[in-house]
């Protein structure tokens, strides 16, 4: 094209400013209130707009920096985008560990977590065993669940130097994090300052070692407690900044805390608040670490992130899949080191072949066949994400302050603050999703029809609360969004399996858009206790639907039709089902309403019901639920 007529095109098209979007958006509103109607409020506490331009980025002074320049916002590496494909394997039986390391390793994993389930104390045999045959120099090694840190650390130390490797070809770390460990169980695993000093020698025994990181902040604790992105980052931050202010009390510098530090976050569903979230956790750790005096090159921050429990379901587990494949990609997308998908049944049940090798392939397929390695920040210039991050980290840096100002991390966490801000957070998501403010496809919404489970460990169904008898404070409680639902389906398939599951019986009638949609809600809000449900097709009396209805033995029948047809239909159905079944009318006309309740209609099923418990009200009254 010729600057002749690429210049004519720009004549054509003059820049349009932020002002003259808003005013044509507001015309096209008709009188609508633009800030109610098109300006987001999310639960992180600051605003976001239904557009940005370039306006917006002109005071945000990272967006000048490029890919591994502090403050890292754009990550840590300049030239490529990889990440290293991770994956768990339970190390609770040494020789089992050591073949699938093995076998993993020759499928596109290159980061082994090896994970000690019980209260072992792992020897330096035991290592030799877990490690033989595998190229340590190769892959990235990680260790966790780790009992007596010390010992272990001495024993891992003798097999490195039995081996002859080389200190700085070692990657890897070990999730040593005694924080993280009074975060769940309210107590130190010994006492506080004890804990502190074990962190500063196992600091010292891997000095000589710089790409293993022996500490570990567990900001995913916070995740799959319910924490939305500003809280996970800001009760993180305060968690480093207390091993950085303990630790260096202890006589190590700022720098040489941090170049054995490992953040573990977790990851969620809202894509680009994730994607701006690990964007942002490198802006607030530059930061702070600035604020301890350490260099630019000591600011950086390493992340491993891992695919959240909180929104992971029991029922319909295949949905699992695609929470997790968006999720590896805003964490790819946002620049994390390594990352772990968990199998989609990880949650309810030990993780199959089958469930492991989609896991692997979802990160094999991103990074070499959609090719999220090659391009370093490709989220940069976003006028959307890079104002996200800036709020994110600012939303999250004042929540910091307000720790810091309690006397930090552990102070705040005894005084409770910690728990109350998480107590408040999983309680509004609780009634957003009962609400279905926030749908978990195939479990508050769109549940598949058909599928029942015949056994379900009961711990899978309740909130994780791991704090000890003895504690000094109570710990948080960690849990899935969908468990409540999960418990109400859950009773239904364990009624079913000695009386008959009950059925809920769509009487359609009248004009059909109506009908048609009401049915289609109605099947969905029952499905989600286990209830069988059945369509129709519009019946042509209100006596053919309700004979149909009691032949088929439904002990719910639900009024699908308009709002103006209940008035007259409502009260005819009441009368021919009476007390054969309960009458359910789909929707709330409301001018009508009370003459209905009246009549003996106190049924009603809509969008504003709370789903969850107006479902437990129907299990209570089929005797599924005692009251």
């Amino acid at each position: 094209m010729s600057e002749k007529i690429s210049n004519r095109l720009f004549e054509e098209f003059p820049p349009i400013t932020p002002e003259e979007w808003k005013a044509k958006i507001i015309a096209d509103l008709k009188g609508a209130d633009f800030d109610k109607k098109l300006v987001w409020k999310p639960r992180e506490g600051f605003t976001v707009n239904p557009f940005y331009t370039l306006e917006d980025l002109e005071s945000l002074d990272f967006v000048k920096n490029n890919p591994g320049e502090f403050p890292y916002v754009r990550g840590n590496k300049e030239k490529s985008n990889d990440w290293l494909i991770c994956q768990e394997i339970c190390a609770c039986d040494i020789a089992s560990a050591n073949q699938k390391a093995l076998d993993v390793l020759n499928k596109g994993v290159e980061s082994l977590i090896f994970v000690f389930h019980k209260e072992k104390k792992v020897t330096e045999v035991d290592l030799e065993k877990l490690l033989d045959g595998i190229c340590i120099e190769a892959i990235e090694l990680n260790f966790r669940g780790i009992v007596g840190i010390l010992n272990f650390s001495e024993a891992l130390l003798k097999v490195f130097a039995k081996h002859k490797i080389n200190p700085s070809s070692v990657k890897g770390s070990l999730n040593y994090d005694p924080l993280g460990h009074f975060t769940l169980k309210g107590k130190f695993c010994t006492n506080e300052r004890e804990s502190f000093e074990k962190c500063k020698k196992v600091i010292e025994m891997f000095a000589a070692y710089p790409n293993f990181k022996v500490l570990t902040i567990s900001g995913i604790h916070f995740h799959n407690a319910g924490a939305n992105v500003v809280q996970e980052l800001a009760f993180s931050m305060a968690s480093a900044s207390e091993y950085i202010s303990k630790i260096s009390e202890l006589g190590l510098t700022p720098a040489q805390i941090n170049q054995k530090l490992k953040f573990h976050l977790g990851i969620g569903s809202n894509y680009f608040f994730e994607i701006a979230k690990f964007r942002a956790s490198r802006l607030l750790w530059a930061q702070i670490m600035q604020q301890f005096g350490a260099s630019k090159e000591d600011s950086k921050m390493h992340t491993h992130a891992q695919t959240g429990e909180w929104n992971k379901t029991v029922y319909d587990p295949y949905t699992n899949m695609l929470r997790t494949t968006t999720e590896a990609m805003s964490a790819i997308l946002g620049g994390v080191e390594s990352l772990t998908v968990d199998p989609f049944n990880a949650v309810y049940e030990t993780p199959t072949e089958f469930s492991e090798r989609i896991a692997r392939n979802q990160q094999i397929i991103l990074k070499e066949e959609s090719y999220f390695d090659k391009i370093v920040d490709p989220a940069g210039g976003s006028y959307y994400i890079e104002t996200l991050t800036a709020k994110i980290a600012q939303a999250a840096y004042n929540l910091f302050l307000e720790i810091e100002n309690q006397g930090g991390y552990l102070a705040a966490f005894r005084k409770e603050f910690v728990q109350n801000i998480l107590d408040q957070e999983a309680k509004q998501r609780r009634d957003d999703i009962a609400n279905r403010r926030e749908n978990l496809l195939g479990t508050n919404q769109y549940p598949n029809f058909s599928e029942t489970k015949e056994y379900l460990n009961p711990e899978v169904l309740e909130p994780c609360n791991l704090t000890k008898p003895d504690a000094e404070v109570r710990g948080i409680v960690r849990f899935r969004g969908a468990q409540e639902f999960e418990k109400l389906r859950y009773r239904t398939d364990e009624y079913s399996k000695k009386h008959k599951r009950p059925l809920a019986f769509m009487l359609t009638y009248g004009p059909v858009a109506f009908s048609n949609a009401r049915s289609q809600f109605s099947q969905n809000f029952f499905a989600a206790a286990g209830f069988e449900v059945k369509d129709n097709p519009n019946f042509k009396t209100i006596e053919e639907g309700v004979k149909a209805a009691l032949q088929a033995k439904a002990e719910i029948v639900v009024l699908c039709s308009a709002d103006e047809e209940y008035a007259t239909i409502a009260p005819q159905a009441k009368e021919l089902i009476g007390d054969k079944a309960i009458t359910v009318v789909a929707g709330y006309p409301k001018d009508i309403v009370e003459e209905l309740k009246s009549k003996g209609i106190t049924h009603y099923i809509h969008i504003r019901s709370n789903v969850l418990e107006t479902l437990i009200e129907y299990q209570k009254e089929l005797g599924i639920l005692k009251p």
